[in-house]
């Protein structure tokens, strides 16, 4: 802080015995604590009360004043002096520093020895009147001088109150932030990622408190003033010499106390500056208190949920219970049903002997001969024994005659029997050809009717008959698949008799599908849910955009058919080219849009700035192809928002053409992710907005003006799914349904959450080619060397065999919990472990800190971290792992941790989503024993993930045969698609049958 005070010092000059004023600039500055020392401080008093004692006497003294000289009382002397202040005060522009005013009164000590040497040197012992009248203006001017320095002084000290004040105020917010901090310490002990942060901030804060302490003391050394020096005329020169004596002494003090100010001065601009810096210390600190009362806030919202997570498990175990009820009902069922097939074998038992005794029969039409020489020895015994077999005669014919009737049953029986697997083996299907031959007469045969090679009917009859997998048409092709096209259409032709259809047409529309096109679990879904339907005979067929950056390699007999279907955008039409191919056995179509956007050549799935545009492009060609294709599905299936536009075209644009056999079933995989935009976009692809965009239909509940793809296809759709029972009910709450949660419960008759699957054909260690060494269940000794592997591929060291293996396949997003991951790796090294991670980031920032992780432990031999994806990899550590690590924030159904059990890693969750379908904690008492598969914990701190970690690594170091168990028992575990596929096919059953009764009625 600086102060400029101008004041008009006079300044004695003799020059016709009139005095004339300096102006004088002072700058103030506050005083640190502990500069002004006690001993200067008495001096002062004693020089003050000293100099007030000789002011006292010189009052009783009367000067005899020449008739010529007109002198001042000391109250003219006192106002000439205020009246000199204020001009001194007013005249402003000039300026000269203390040393001049030093200066000035060095000067006037000079003077003032002149004039006292003058009156000495009188003979007569009066002084003149000219000297004495000069003595006295001297005087004055020295008492005015004191004056206002005293002023100074106390505008000094008012300066410094006023700073010490606010270094009071200043130290009383810091105590308030200090008790803010402490309670935010107490609260936040589970935010462990802000634990380094508070312990710096309460550094900073003991830095403020060492330095306000220092500066406590300072208001003790204020010095008192006193502003009043009263002027009284003196008696007799000696006193005036005495007095001016003494004045002369006090100004060389005077000048020394100048001094020692000026240096005092000059230390305040210091503690001007670190009082700067101690409110940007307080600025910091403020900022920082506000974000951890933020996150306070935060985690407070947690408990609230958390809290609701308790009552929905106290219901889950309601379902438990009730579940272990029927499961006692299906073990009596069970029981009954084992005593059944006993009897069944007892059955089968019977009809063995019976084919025995046919054999038998037949021996003894081989062996004629040997009859006959019998019965010329039993004649001869009859001869002898004539009586005997007279009396058995009757008895025996008995017997050939039930005995030939018996034959002569068997007989027909086995004809009968005959005749049925004849039959039998022209109406059942054939099992024997792979998925992809199938897909491929079917696909062959849509073909032919797209280009108009044969009639809507016959296509249709035909694709029933490839659908049953008729042993005929299979025949057929085998027969003429080396003749020409003409030639096997004229075959096929042949089977168009009206066969029974044996399932439901079940039609996939999707933005991914695995292996071609997979960014995550959606591709798996669609490729996983497809073949287990498929394989419980129904026809399913899948509907994909072709992207340049798909895998062609997956794809077998790919083809474009010659044929162009056409599509409304932007209010004109465009041709699209229709590609086919077969997928893991399944039938794909692939759509190639003629748009000038290019709209899936962009090097990538995802991410692009008008993927609203793309994906409603391609959802409204996914229907028209149906359409072109007359195709009459039982099922159309979209997924996620991408596709979630298929729902409302359908009903409007697409049931008054004639496409409407189909029920619409729509599964959004993660609500994280709803595809909104303004309404207008949504005129692109000819639905009108005007019309959808209303609370009830497509708006979005946060937003009017704009529309939710996703909430459409919730409005829209018969069926309603998402990927497990859990996040079914978490997206039920605010913050799960992430807007959407009054929208789902208002249709929650028609929403249910089906646990995913795993394609156990694909995630097989006992066939994964990846692997070293392949290994099953019954013998897990490959995951050794597995392990071993992977060390020697990344550098890890193998010392200790028995040293345990933590890994951890994921997309490092906030979403799985990354701050957990990045704490595993530590603590995992801590307790004696090796740790390797697999995965990146698209966020650059989380990109970043991990590769500056796996930089520091680039050469450890314990640690490694691989930031790519990388498929075979990926397998390896799996089967090498001991446990795998999914701390997931929310998880809507996660497939990790299913794959990890398949390859006999002991999977270490925590309880969200479809972990907590999934994974079942080992030392959990309320969950059946055989369900007990992993590691488990509930709260996303480190002190819980703490808990499961240390519990895992407590089993596998101290029970290795236990741990044994515990692996075989996790990789028998049936995490196929087979039951998920039943309770889809069971969903879509009911809309089907409900939409054909609605069509009856």
């Amino acid at each position: 802080m600086e102060m400029k005070l101008s004041n008009c010092l006079p300044t004695q000059k003799w020059c016709g015995g009139a005095p004339f004023y300096r102006q004088v600039n002072v700058r103030f500055y506050p005083l640190p604590s502990q500069r002004l020392l006690p001993a200067s401080g008495k001096m002062r008093q004693r020089r003050s009360f000293s100099l007030q004692n000789k002011r006292q006497q010189t009052k009783k003294i009367n000067i005899e004043r020449p008739p010529n000289v007109d002198l001042q009382s000391s109250d003219d002397a006192d106002s000439n002096t205020e009246n000199m202040s204020k001009q001194s005060l007013s005249s402003s522009n000039q300026e000269i520093s203390i040393k001049e005013n030093v200066d000035t009164l060095t000067e006037a000590e000079s003077s003032d020895e002149i004039s006292y040497l003058s009156v000495d040197s009188n003979e007569e012992g009066q002084p003149p009147s000219v000297h004495l009248q000069d003595l006295i203006g001297m005087i004055r001017n020295a008492e005015k001088n004191i004056h206002l320095l005293n002023e100074a002084r106390v505008r000094a000290l008012e300066d410094l109150q006023k700073i010490l004040g606010e270094k009071e105020d200043l130290h009383g917010e810091i105590n308030i932030l200090e008790l803010k901090l402490a309670e935010t310490d107490a609260r936040l002990r589970v935010a462990a990622q802000e634990k380094m942060h508070v312990e710096l901030l309460e550094d900073q804060l003991e830095k403020l408190k060492n330095e306000l302490s220092s500066s406590r003391g300072s208001e003790e050394n204020v010095l008192h003033v006193n502003n009043s020096v009263p002027l009284s005329h003196t008696d007799s020169v000696n006193s005036l010499s005495e007095e001016f004596d003494s004045l002369k002494k006090e100004n060389i003090i005077l000048k020394q106390d100048l001094q020692a100010l000026k240096s005092e001065l000059s230390n305040v601009k210091d503690t001007d500056e670190r009082i700067l810096m101690l409110e940007k210390e307080r600025s910091v600190l403020e900022s920082s208190l506000s974000e951890l009362e933020s996150k306070l806030a935060a985690s407070q919202e947690d408990v609230l949920e958390l809290s609701a997570l308790k009552s929905e498990c106290k219901n889950l175990y309601e379902k438990v219970e009730h579940l272990q009820e029927l499961l006692a009902k299906a073990t009596k069922q069970a029981d009954q049903a084992i005593s059944v097939l006993q009897q069944n074998q007892e059955l089968r038992k019977k009809v063995d002997r019976l084919e025995k005794s046919l054999e038998e029969a037949s021996m003894y039409k081989l062996s004629s001969e040997k009859l006959q020489q019998n019965n010329e020895l039993m004649q001869q015994k009859i001869k002898l024994l004539d009586e005997r077999l007279q009396r058995s005669d009757e008895e025996i014919q008995s017997y050939v005659q039930l005995y030939q009737d018996s034959v002569k049953e068997f007989q027909d029986t086995l004809d009968n029997l005959k005749d049925d697997s004849k039959k039998r083996a022209l109406d059942e299907p054939v099992n024997d050809m792979p998925l992809e031959f199938w897909s491929r007469l079917l696909l062959m045969i849509d073909g032919w009717s797209m280009e108009k090679k044969i009639s809507k009917d016959d296509a249709k009859l035909l694709r029933e008959l490839v659908w049953k997998r008729d042993g005929r048409i299979c025949d057929a092709y085998m027969s003429c698949k080396e003749k020409n096209e003409r030639e096997i259409i004229a075959a096929f032709l042949r089977f168009t008799s009206s066969p029974t259809r044996p399932g439901l047409h079940i039609i996939h529309i999707a933005a991914e599908m695995a292996p071609v096109a997979k960014v995550g679990g959606l591709g798996d879904v669609v490729t996983g849910l497809g073949k287990a339907l498929q394989k419980k005979g129904h026809l399913v067929e899948i509907v994909l955009p072709k992207y340049d950056c798909m895998q062609y390699e997956s794809i077998i007999d790919m083809k474009a058919l010659d044929v162009v279907v056409e599509s409304y955008f932007d209010g004109r039409l465009y041709k699209n080219k229709i590609w086919t191919g077969t997928v893991e056995g399944l039938p794909v179509y692939f759509i190639e849009p003629q748009h000038p956007g290019k709209f899936f050549c962009r090097g990538q799935l995802y991410g692009e700035h008008d993927d609203f545009k793309r994906f409603s492009y391609f959802s409204r060609v996914a229907l028209e192809l149906l359409l072109h294709a007359e195709k009459r599905p039982d099922i159309i299936h979209c997924h996620d928002w991408q596709t979630a536009f298929v729902a409302p075209l359908y009903w409007d644009l697409y049931v008054p053409k004639g496409l409407d056999s189909a029920r619409i079933c729509f599964t959004c995989h993660n609500f994280e992710y709803q595809g909104t935009a303004p309404a207008s976009e949504l005129t692109s692809c000819g639905l009108d907005a005007y019309h959808l965009n209303r609370p009830d239909r497509m708006q979005d509940n946060s937003a009017n003006d704009r529309i939710n793809s996703v909430k459409g296809a919730i409005v829209f759709s018969n069926i309603v799914t998402t990927v497990s029972p859990t996040y079914a009910q978490e997206v039920r709450t605010a913050q799960g349904g992430k807007g959407l949660h009054a929208t789902i419960n208002s249709h929650s008759k028609k929403f249910a959450g089906i646990l995913n699957g795993i394609d156990t054909d694909a995630w097989n260690p006992a066939s994964d080619n990846f692997l070293k060494v392949q290994y099953s269940a019954s013998d897990i000794e490959g995951k050794l060397e597995n392990k071993e592997a992977l060390r020697r591929l990344l550098g890890l060291s193998s010392s200790e065999i028995r040293q345990p293996l933590v890994g951890c396949i994921t997309r490092l997003v906030p979403q799985k919990g990354v701050h957990l991951i990045r704490h595993a790796i530590y603590r995992t090294l801590e307790l004696g472990g090796q740790f390797v991670l697999l995965g990146s980031s698209p966020v650059p920032h989380i990109q970043r800190e991990f590769e500056d992780i796996g930089n520091r432990f680039q050469n450890h031999e314990h640690a490694r971290l691989v930031l790519k994806y990388d498929e075979a990899l990926s397998h390896l550590i799996y089967a090498a792992s001991d446990m795998l690590i999914i701390p997931s924030i929310f998880e809507p159904c996660g497939l990790t941790q299913m794959i990890a059990m398949r390859y006999g890693s002991i999977p270490i969750a925590r309880k969200t989503g479809g972990l907590n379908d999934s994974v079942f904690d080992v030392d959990d008492d309320t969950i059946p024993v055989q369900f007990r598969n992993g590691f488990t914990f509930v709260t996303a701190d480190e002190q819980g993930f703490n808990n499961a970690l240390e519990r895992a690594f407590n089993y596998y170091m101290n029970d290795a045969e236990t741990w044994k168990e515990f692996v075989q028992k996790d990789m028998s575990m049936d995490f196929s698609w087979d039951s998920s596929a039943s309770q889809y096919e069971e969903l879509y059953e009911k809309a089907v049958l409900r939409a054909r009764t609605a069509s009856r009625s």
